[in-house]
């Protein structure tokens, strides 16, 4: 269209000239017409003519004036003209080859196209493909869930007939303690005390030294070593069972067994990959666990200093870990993700969850392995089925986040501790307060401190923000003592089963036992 637009204005441009011509032409003739009579006076007198002469040749140099005016503005004309004829001959060649190179990329778009339409058939045969597999997979599902359900029934009815038989053994063993206890009253009568309390604890338990019997826990003043265990702080230390051995986690991402009749390193467990938080250890001393700020659990053969298990499902940093005291294989923990997980550590995957509304902080087990009790930032304290994963109770246990939480020995009192700073003893059976420790210069430093209970149950330590440890005597309910060696606050204390040493860790990471 463009081009046929540029053609009519050239052949308007070429009439154009040509009707100029044919105008200068008649002009011509008309002019020539006009000089007839000049012609013909020429024949008469040139003095008679001469005047008129001259008048007739000044309007005739007038005339040929105006007609070199006009031949020029024609020609200016036909030169403007004969320019936008170039310039639109130059944009046509330009429209023309803009058209050839979109002729070009339709092309190639109709061959994408249709190759798109190919992959798309191919990929509808696929989803045809999946989707029948789909329904072969889902019948399959159909048929394991019944399966799955009846084994539950089973299972349910096992369960049934194993606490029945749970049952029957309680009897049994409460016709055992009141046997012991009439025994224990006959010893009393004949002055043996002492030899019926070692009997009736049904173990023998040896000093660090591993000569001495078990004793009551005596009240540490003195630092015996002060160790620099972690670079960043250390949140968690524990004692191995029966020993003198301490295990230590910090920020460094190492876990550490330490010697505290020398205070030497014995062994360095690596491989964790966020800050260690939590530890806990199996009753036979076998397996080292590690709550780490990476949502993992890492379980580390003691033996072989290798990890045997990475536990993962929480979905943010793990805070807590404890392991059955009846069994080696049970494993909970507790993250920042409002989840309570029990683990088969021989299988090495979760077998139940716990989901509440408020962020655990610390968790143990009941001494019969069949409660989970927990530690909440809204300051709750909750007692757990670990069968049925159900809240059996619950209790406003401080007005802050519960920090810590520390089974006695006997199992029938629990001590937490809050960020109000406060120390409370709970009945682990009806959840009634038996005891509150106090101190004015006691600052919970952190929502991970974790203070403890004596071997004995008569003492409770708390560490401090300001780096002192106070000890408190549980039947006078008073100070007993306050150690100072940490120059940062104090983020865990731990007891040695065995009754000696004390140990603390500060959030410098220095680790420091007590005698």
């Amino acid at each position: 269209m463009i081009h046929e637009e540029r053609r009519s204005q050239e052949e308007l441009a070429r009439e154009a000239i040509k009707q100029a011509l044919k105008d200068l032409k008649k002009r011509h003739l008309l002019e020539e017409g006009a000089h007839a009579p000049a012609y013909v006076a020429l024949s008469r007198p040139i003095i008679s003519q001469g005047s008129e002469w001259k008048e007739k040749a000044e309007n005739l140099e007038v005339e040929l004036q105006q007609c070199y005016k006009a031949q020029s503005r024609l020609s200016e004309q036909l030169v403007v003209e004969v320019a936008e004829s170039r310039a639109l001959k130059a944009s046509l060649q330009e429209k023309e080859t803009t058209i050839a190179e979109l002729e070009k990329e339709l092309t190639q778009t109709r061959d994408e196209c249709s190759q798109l339409k190919t992959d798309l058939e191919e990929k509808l045969r696929a989803l045809e493909l999946v989707m029948i597999e789909h329904q072969e997979l889902k019948a399959q599902l159909e048929q394991v869930t019944i399966r799955a359900k009846n084994a539950e029934a089973e299972n349910k009815m096992l369960v049934d007939r194993w606490m029945l038989q749970k049952m029957q053994d309680a009897e049994r063993l409460n016709e055992a303690n009141a046997l012991y206890e009439d025994m224990i009253e006959r010893l009393k009568a004949s002055g043996l005390e002492k030899l019926a309390r070692q009997q009736v604890d049904g173990i023998v338990r040896r000093s660090e030294e591993g000569a001495e019997f078990f004793a009551e826990s005596t009240v540490p003043s003195i630092c015996k070593h002060r160790i620099n265990a972690h670079e960043g702080g250390c949140a968690s230390i524990l004692f191995e069972y029966n020993s003198g051995k301490l295990i230590s986690g910090g920020q460094d991402r190492s876990i550490k067994m330490w010697d505290t009749s020398t205070g030497s390193l014995i062994q360095n467990f690596s491989g964790c990959l966020g800050s260690v938080l939590d530890l806990a250890i199996t009753h036979d001393n076998r397996f080292i666990i590690a709550a780490s700020s990476s949502n993992n659990l890492f379980v580390w053969d003691v033996n072989s200093g290798r990890i045997r298990h990475t536990l993962t499902g929480h979905k943010d940093k793990v805070c807590a870990v404890d392991v059955s005291k009846v069994s080696s294989r049970h494993v909970v923990s507790a993250a920042y993700d409002r989840t309570i997980k029990v683990w088969d550590l021989q299988k090495g995957y979760c077998t139940n969850t716990i989901v509440f509304h408020s962020n655990c902080n610390a968790l143990c087990f009941s001494t019969d392995g069949l409660t989970i009790c927990s530690g909440h930032v809204d300051g709750n304290l909750c007692l757990w089925d670990i069968q049925t994963a159900k809240l059996l109770s619950e209790v406003a246990a401080h007005s802050l986040p519960i920090t810590s939480l520390s089974l006695s020995r006997n199992g029938n009192v629990v001590l937490t501790s809050g960020r109000d700073n406060l120390h409370n003893l709970f009945d682990i059976r009806s959840l009634e307060v038996c005891g509150t420790f106090r101190a004015t210069g006691n600052r919970v430093a952190s929502n991970w401190s974790r203070s403890c209970i004596s071997p004995d149950d008569n003492y409770v330590a708390a560490g401090s923000s300001d780096g002192s440890i106070y000890i408190w005597s549980i039947t006078k309910a008073d100070i007993v003592s306050t150690l100072k060696e940490h120059t940062s606050p104090v983020l865990s204390c731990t007891w040695s089963g065995v009754g000696k040493p004390l140990a603390s860790a500060d959030k410098n990471g220095i680790v420091c036992t007590w005698t």
